[in-house]
């Protein structure tokens, strides 16, 4: 294939945006697009590679992976090093276990399915995770499984139909994403049947022609066209777009149209694209993108907060500094055969490296984060209460809010749900239903432990990570929706007059907020008074490791600026029309900044569930013990 410059440019329109937006810039809230042109660019590429060889005669699978090898795994093996490193240095012992078990991922190439399982890209939690941007990895890896063996086979008996079978396919992943962009919004992100449209997009065009023959004057009014579609996509989508699916044909079609109006016959753009500055920022764009995002966690970690402008600055700068010296030193020697000459040798050093990521991983893990490597940890657990256990959640440890009766996590043994298991307040008052996710079990403890202060009879209904509105959808729980189905069953059965919705709101924000409102009104509907718990706060991390950080330099403070934005609740509040509204973060929380421990306790015992002490606290302060009293904080 001739090298062309623009390729390398729009490489840069892809890496830039990313690293932008995840240094926490301002103005590039959609720079997460940046990934999907990295897509097409990758399969435009190893498309045109895999139909030259072929229509050559040359084509070799054992050759394509030596070429995928030489360039993809010496810069991830680099980064691999050094971000060990660094977690060897700075992260606590469940961090650091944490960090172990997704590079474990990383070097069996499935670390796609590890951040599915475990965390969202727009979770909190994910913003500790320094190998979490190497899902786009994987998914790349697991398309190059497929991709040569078809391009061979269909070349081989029926190269007339290439065309026709990777459109059908990628038609019906695309039809899938847009599908699951509601009903599996984290499958959607990270899976390969859900993604592999954006790469057949650029594989499609490989096939089809690969360089514009338009006139010139129609040629720069696509290509301008082309680069505004991408460029709108980086500005005004957010964490809130609902996505991939239809929202990112916008930016793939547009490194589609910018790739195929470039070529021989360059548009205006793919000038501009061929200058220096884009071209040499494209050479250096993937050890960019694998350095940028560790250095974003660490700086997040040490400072335990989102970073600021001058923050950004320095990630954006310390990023390309490290990026071209892994480049030049790193990715351009072992690229060509300067260091490993022979096949055998790639495979071989492949291989090792990979082990030996998989064997680290594995020992941190069994040696349970080294804790020694802390060794004033201890003193600083026993003076702060980090050793005490903190509240479970899961089955067979702490029973306080009642796990597997009236708090579930998996399957549907919610359909044993009893009501004498699950009455939390013994009165002959008024019927109340606790429903929701954990963010509502983690009141349990303390409407237990303020029970003579409410004439109210209190059940709990609660499901892991199922919030309940009756139209909520996840891959990861399938039941959500039949729990939720199941509390209106459950409302009419035991006469309930008050229900009370409580969860981890946030995660509305991709599927829509106003998705409350249906709920609200279905309630209504029968009869019953509904209250809000709003969001309460949530922190960067635990806030033990708060605690601890924060008392090993010295700082005697005992609050800490909450990531829910300023305006969250407001928002919640708004399409809570026709129920009473609770907000947990007026009610705990002064300028953003929220107490985690009080009267030498933490209010908390991860980065947002209530311990024990703080749900006595809370349910005290604004939960609707009485429906006497207006409850519209």
């Amino acid at each position: 294939m001739k090298y062309r410059p623009e390729i390398d440019g729009l490489r840069t329109m892809a890496v830039l945006p990313v690293v932008f937006f995840h240094s926490g810039l301002s103005g590039f809230s959609g720079g997460f697009i940046g990934v999907d042109i990295f897509f097409v660019i990758s399969g435009f590429l190893i498309t045109t590679i895999i139909e030259d060889d072929l229509k050559a005669g040359r084509f070799s699978i054992v050759g394509f992976y030596e070429r995928r090898a030489r360039r993809i795994l010496p810069a991830l093996f680099f980064y691999l090093l050094l971000t060990t490193l660094f977690a060897s240095l700075l992260f606590l012992p469940s961090f650091f276990i944490d960090y172990s078990k997704s590079m474990a991922s990383v070097a069996l190439f499935i670390s796609n399915f590890y951040f599915w399982k475990f965390s969202g890209y727009f979770e909190d939690s994910a913003l500790l995770r320094p190998l979490l941007h190497t899902w786009s990895l994987s998914v790349e890896e697991q398309f190059y499984i497929f991709m040569p063996l078809a391009m061979w086979l269909l070349h081989r008996w029926r190269g007339g139909l290439r065309l026709t079978a990777f459109a059908a396919v990628a038609a019906a992943s695309f039809a899938l994403s847009v599908y699951a962009t509601d009903v599996a919004p984290t499958a959607n992100f990270f899976l390969l049947p859900t993604r592999c449209w954006e790469l057949l997009l650029g594989a499609l065009l490989a096939i089809w022609g690969r360089q514009s023959t338009l006139p010139n004057l129609i040629n720069n009014l696509l290509a301008i066209a082309g680069f505004l579609a991408i460029v709108i996509a980086v500005f005004t989508y957010s964490a809130a777009t609902p996505f991939p699916g239809l929202s990112a044909a916008l930016p793939c079609i547009g490194a589609v149209i910018l790739i195929y109006t470039g070529g021989a016959k360059q548009s205006i753009v793919a000038r501009l694209l061929s200058t220096k500055p884009f071209v040499f920022t494209g050479k250096i764009s993937y050890s960019l993108y694998l350095a940028h995002w560790p250095i974003a966690v660490f700086l997040r970690y040490v400072t335990l907060r989102e970073p600021g402008a001058l923050d950004a600055i320095f990630i954006i700068v310390s990023s390309y500094v490290l990026a071209v010296c892994s480049w030049w030193f790193v990715e351009r020697p072992f690229r060509g055969r300067e260091i490993i000459s022979s096949r055998g040798k790639v495979f071989a050093s492949a291989a090792t490296g990979l082990f030996a990521a998989f064997a680290v991983a594995y020992g941190t893990i069994a040696a349970g984060g080294f804790p020694n490597r802390f060794p004033a940890y201890e003193a600083q657990a026993e003076m702060l209460h980090l050793k005490k256990k903190p509240q479970a959640v899961a089955a067979g440890e702490d029973q306080t809010w009642r796990n597997d009766r009236c708090f579930f996590e998996n399957g549907d043994e919610f359909k044993n749900w009893k009501p004498e298991n699950c009455q939390l307040t013994k009165t002959s008052g008024d019927v109340a239903f606790l429903w929701g996710d954990s963010y509502a079990a983690h009141y349990v403890p303390g409407i237990v432990a303020n029970a003579g202060q409410t004439s109210l009879q209190i059940y709990e209904y609660t499901y892991a990570g199922c919030p309940p509105v009756l139209a909520y959808y996840s891959y990861a729980r399938p039941n959500c929706q039949q729990f939720n189905r199941n509390a209106l069953n459950l409302i009419k059965t035991l006469n309930v007059k008050h229900v009370i919705l409580s969860g981890r709101w946030v995660d509305l924000r991709v599927r829509g907020l106003d998705l409350l409102q249906d709920t609200i009104s279905t309630l209504k509907a029968l009869g019953v008074d509904v209250t809000v718990i709003g969001q309460s706060p949530m922190f960067v991390t635990d806030v033990r490791v708060i605690g601890f950080e924060k008392a090993a330099l010295g700082e005697a403070s005992s609050s800490w600026p909450t990531v829910i934005e300023a305006n969250f609740n407001e928002q919640l509040r708004s399409v809570s029309k026709g129920a009473t509204f609770v907000d947990p973060i007026a009610n705990l929380c002064s300028g953003g900044n929220c107490n985690y421990i009080i009267d030498g306790q933490f209010v908390y015992f991860d980065s947002g569930h209530f311990s024990d002490f703080g749900s006595a606290l809370v349910v005290k302060r604004y939960f609707p013990l009485s429906y006497k009293s207006a409850y519209n904080n």
